[in-house]
């Protein structure tokens, strides 16, 4: 996936890392406009995401940030990548409800498509914007394992590794990768 047209109807963005056979797809709430234009997701030398992922040994390699470990986990680990929303913005607060409307009910059939095990949502914001706009759903959502399904694919929510997110440390996100990774051998 080497992709580098990030080219999306109206915008550029990241594009989808997704495959039949996959383990787990990260999603993402969107891309940042920082990340597009590095050319990976989680590029924000602030972004937690790459320090959790090697120090909860979810994957049991370090990894450097950059496009080529993107690739990698793809490749090596079955690890897809994806966004609900694929507009990229500043900030969170920038997504319209229209975009949530349009990109959720595009990833609901994304995951119909590839049927990964797993989809791993970064943040409370994307998992519930995901069940109201692309399940039809609304109700209680917690960390980790969600008793809700998208096909056949279980659910697990970790916190957003966003710098923006200061509320968790990167220890919890850290324990939270651990849980993934737990729930990953299970499924």
């Amino acid at each position: 996936m080497s992709d580098d047209s990030f080219e999306t109807p109206g915008a550029y963005s990241l594009p989808d890392y997704l495959r039949d056979g996959l383990r787990v797809v990260s999603i993402g709430l969107n891309p940042s406009m920082g990340s597009v234009a590095a050319g990976y997701y989680f590029a924000n030398p602030r972004n937690r995401f790459w320090q959790a992922l090697n120090r909860s040994r979810l994957v049991g390699e370090d990894l450097l940030p950059g496009q080529e470990s993107v690739e990698h986990l793809f490749r090596v680990h079955g690890i897809g990548f994806t966004d609900v929303v694929k507009r990229p913005t500043r900030s969170a607060s920038a997504i319209r409800r229209e975009d949530f409307r349009r990109g959720a009910v595009d990833l609901h059939e994304k995951i119909l498509l590839y049927r990964p095990p797993i989809a791993w949502f970064h943040g409370m914001i994307a998992w519930r914007n995901q069940m109201k706009f692309g399940e039809g759903i609304t109700g209680p959502a917690n960390w980790g394992a969600q008793d809700y399904r998208i096909g056949e694919t279980r659910v697990f929510v970790t916190p957003n590794p966003s710098p923006a997110n200061a509320a968790y440390s990167l220890e919890i996100i850290c324990r939270c990768y651990a849980e993934l990774k737990a729930f990953i051998e299970t499924a």
